[in-house]
């Protein structure tokens, strides 16, 4: 059965927010958290994009849950991703062609 509507995050409405829309839900909900003040839907968006690539997903993966719509988009928030993991498979790699 097709899916009416893939919006997870409506208003209280049942409406799919609008951008400005949900960064105001947003940081009420942080205020309403007693979370520091600051954060926002970017910053999780970027943590979530991170945390994508260091668990193994592909940039278009990534895409299809963030939203973007360029590669140069994703690249910018995951580039440091997997970073250390990347330099120890470099290494080794070095070592078996020096073997």
């Amino acid at each position: 059965m097709p899916l009416k509507n893939l919006s997870f995050l409506v208003t209280a409405q049942g409406r799919p927010f609008s951008p400005a829309g949900f960064t105001n839900w947003f940081r009420d909900m942080v205020r309403e958290a007693g979370l520091p003040d600051g954060l926002s839907p970017h910053g999780l968006r970027k943590a979530t994009c991170r945390r994508l690539a260091e668990a193994g997903c592909t940039p278009h993966q990534i895409m299809a849950i963030s939203g973007h719509k360029s590669l140069a988009e994703v690249t910018r928030y995951t580039v440091a991703a997997g970073r250390k993991d990347l330099a120890v498979q470099a290494m080794l790699a070095l070592d078996r062609k020096e073997a």
